[in-house]
């Protein structure tokens, strides 16, 4: 198997990624929006929210 950011070998430590920095780069990635799963988009409540500690006065 070789690592899906680099194509190296991979380590069994960082598996499925060859090192550390590989893994970061994956992460950073999702973190960041690159990678995105797809799917409809959910649709929002339309209803007002409700306030849990009552009118303010």
């Amino acid at each position: 198997m070789s690592c899906p950011i680099c194509g190296k070998e991979t380590a069994a430590k960082y598996r499925p990624f060859c090192s550390k920095r590989c893994a970061d780069l994956d992460l950073a990635r999702w973190l960041n929006g690159s990678y995105v799963i797809p799917g409809d988009l959910a649709e929002e409540d339309e209803s007002p929210a409700e306030d849990p500690v009552g009118p303010h006065s």
